[in-house]
């Protein structure tokens, strides 16, 4: 069986506010069609029409996904000050209340407001997407599995939606909150082989409780259609740094558990309900908090797992060229987090509109606009 490719896409879903207000603004259909016309599939509307998403193309390595991030990055800022906004990267707005902002009118959207009433509308949030490729069915079930012990470590250091409707919610990922009242969402189940993964999609959509996978909303999943491992738990970070270095440790941690799998061993697999324990406190604290350590069933603190986590995918990351991406996650705990720097940004004047400048300045960070 060939060794998988591990190419990259990534996906970051946008805010568009009004720079006056700093409230969301629907994007009117003339800024949505201009975009269309310069990037063609690589924007896409959401459920809310306040929300851009952008996807970058094949990614061959890091380095390459990064230029496209920038870029993408830069043509929507670029598209958004000509209509008079801007774009803001965070996993919930400061402000907004979601009730105030219009839904998306298209059959997809449609069915699921009609499926989840309020739970849909309320669903106002913004998250990153990265797929790594791994081509073989069998393979990618098998590295779903042992990636899900990972997946709080890196949700721990992504964290970015601290403020919801006006309030201080306490959680450094209010947007995790948010997202788990969603059915299919969370932490995926163990599944021995693809042949039972195929068949909890098939039961699902027999009964009519999907009609295609694309409704499993798990934090990693087998997308539905590339044959791609689909990381989703992470905020929509900040800065472009975040995005790639979120981007490496995932296409880090898939490469180094395929080296595992290649070689007849596994990793330790652990029950869900544990492994939420950990996602629970990285929503709750971020890096500020404790995990749990499962092998040794103690807590300890962030950092401990993290250099762990750097060390177990050490012997990869020159072969994917990422050492400085993957090794930026320490620079992101020293900086703090974007939840926490938003929250310092508040406290500063104690105005939430200084916090969505904040986030419109760090979004723009690293790109031409900037």
């Amino acid at each position: 069986m060939p060794q998988p490719s591990f190419t990259l896409g990534i996906e970051e879903e946008f805010q568009v506010v009004d720079p006056e207000t700093r409230e969301l603004k629907s994007h009117i259909q003339e800024l949505f069609t201009e975009g269309a016309k310069r990037l063609k599939d690589e924007i896409k509307q959401e459920m809310h029409e306040a929300v851009i998403e952008v996807g970058t193309p094949i990614c061959q390595n890091v380095a390459e996904a990064r230029r496209e991030v920038t870029r993408l990055r830069g043509e929507i800022i670029r598209l958004t000050r000509e209509s008079g906004l801007r774009i803001a990267a965070a996993g919930s707005h400061p402000i907004s209340h979601w009730a105030s902002v219009p839904i998306t009118s298209n059959d997809r959207y449609d069915k699921i407001v009609y499926e989840l009433q309020m739970l849909a509308r309320a669903n106002l949030i913004f998250g990153l997407h990265v797929h790594v490729a791994v081509e073989d069915n069998e393979t990618r079930i098998a590295l779903m599995n042992a990636a899900r012990y990972f997946l709080p470590h890196i949700f721990a250091l992504s964290v970015n939606s601290p403020f919801w409707c006006g309030q201080n919610t306490g959680w450094k990922s209010y947007r995790a909150k948010v997202f788990e009242r969603f059915p299919r969402t969370g932490l995926p189940d163990y599944f021995r082989d693809w042949a039972e993964y195929d068949q909890y999609v098939q039961i699902l959509i027999r009964t009519n409780c999907i009609d295609n996978p694309k409704k499993i909303w798990w934090d990693v999943r087998p997308h539905p259609f590339f044959p791609t491992l689909e990381y989703r738990i992470c905020d929509v970070p900040m800065r472009i740094d975040e995005t790639i270095c979120f981007a490496a440790l995932f296409q880090a941690i898939t490469k180094k558990l395929y080296k595992i799998y290649a070689q007849n061993m596994g990793w330790r697999l652990y029950r869900r309900s544990l492994l939420n324990e950990n996602k629970s406190r990285a929503a709750r604290f971020g890096v500020e908090g404790k995990l749990i350590d499962f092998g040794k069933r103690e807590e300890v603190p962030f950092g401990l797992l993290l250099d762990e986590l750097l060390e177990f995918v050490d012997d990869v990351v020159d072969e994917l060229g990422s050492r400085n991406e993957v090794y930026y996650a320490r620079e992101i705990v020293k900086h703090r987090t974007g939840a926490d720097r938003q929250l310092m940004a508040f406290e500063r004047r104690k105005d939430l509109r200084d916090v969505v400048d904040y986030l419109i300045q760090e979004t723009e960070l690293g790109t031409t606009i900037a």
